[in-house]
């Protein structure tokens, strides 16, 4: 038999970072998601000679056979984080399998890549194992393997987002709580939402654990800009859910906006003069506001172009050598099935 799986990445709209401990646990935080046709993969294969991992799209190959725990040593580190935790908390009766994953974008790209394949990869072995894990219990065993296993600086909202799936308001606070709520958007509001919102990719990744840190420093230290931002891009979030289930879209590129100059105040390198000259470029070209995915630094952006402004937008941002990709919106979180 052969076990596979799938999550959807996201696309963050509003409030994003206040997700992240310390923030989250003192304040509480909110932010507005969505998933996209863009996922991670996962399949496992019965095989007879221990255990093989595979990382297609990374080009990268472990092969181990031992019952011992997996060597967590910078490579193939989320695939080994769920094996080593499933094996302590529930047992893998046969260690003879190929583990193989793919990503529909690059690592670091600010689309959640990281947290969904975790979600991925504990989807398969939910199938495999007939796990009792629901929604919450895998985005929230994502979460510990990822950011208490692992070590691996990050918020929470990516795990849920590729449970669940479709367009939430998320709720954080103090001990892990967490509570999704399934927004109900009518139909050709998401329509219009989707038509309008471009996805750029600027060609270049990066390192988000250095400016979380940063980020999670600031709380710490109690630095007052950069909390108000956070408080700020809270309330981001109830305004950017206001605006859509309302259907006001005329809103959506200045709610954007507006958190856009608030992210900036975070922490450093969330903005650069790179992704500076992008966003001004896109706004004169009738973009109403956007942002920069995840953490910041570099990886996707999205604008909100109204109107027929979509397509001049489009031509200047290819114009910096990124590229526009093609989305839709998904209702679906999650999905595991099992072939011969």
């Amino acid at each position: 038999m052969i076990y596979r799986s799938r999550a959807p990445l996201r696309i963050g709209l509003a409030g994003g970072g206040t997700d992240v401990s310390p923030y989250s646990d003192e304040f509480g935080g909110a932010i507005l998601n969505a998933t996209i046709s863009h996922y991670a993969h996962a399949v496992i294969e019965p095989n007879k000679d221990g255990i093989r991992l595979q990382a297609m799209d990374r080009k990268e190959e472990q092969f181990y056979n031992c019952d011992e725990l997996l060597p967590v040593n910078g490579t193939l580190d989320l695939h080994k984080g769920v094996i080593n935790r499933i094996q302590k908390d529930f047992g893998i009766p046969d260690k003879n399998f190929c583990l193989t994953t793919y990503v529909d974008a690059p690592a670091g790209s600010g689309l959640g890549t990281s947290s969904t394949l975790m979600v991925a990869i504990i989807g398969a072995f939910t199938e495999m194992l007939k796990l009792p894990l629901g929604e919450y219990d895998i985005a929230h065993y994502a979460y510990e393997i990822e950011r208490k296993d692992l070590q691996l600086a990050g918020g929470k909202q990516d795990q849920y987002a590729a449970t669940f799936g479709g367009v939430n308001f998320m709720e954080f606070y103090g001990d892990d709580k967490v509570i999704v709520n399934p927004l109900r958007i009518r139909k050709e509001y998401l329509q219009e939402l989707e038509n309008n919102l471009v996805l750029y990719f600027t060609s270049t990744s990066r390192e988000s654990a250095t400016i979380i840190k940063e980020q999670q420093k600031n709380v710490l230290q109690k630095n007052e800009k950069s909390i108000e931002a956070m408080h700020q891009l809270k309330e981001q979030a109830r305004r950017m859910k206001e605006a859509l289930l309302r259907g006001k879209l005329n809103e959506i590129g200045e709610i954007l906006d507006f958190g856009f100059q608030q992210k900036r105040n975070m922490a450093h390198n969330i903005s650069n003069n790179s992704i500076e000259k992008i966003y001004e470029a896109a706004k004169k070209s009738g973009a109403t506001g956007g942002k920069i995915s995840g953490a910041g630094g570099g990886g996707f952006m999205t604008f909100y172009c109204p109107l027929n402004t979509r397509y001049k937008v489009m031509e200047t941002l290819n114009s910096f050598g990124g590229q526009v990709k093609p989305y839709q919106f998904t209702k679906s979180g999650l999905t595991t099935w099992t072939t011969q």
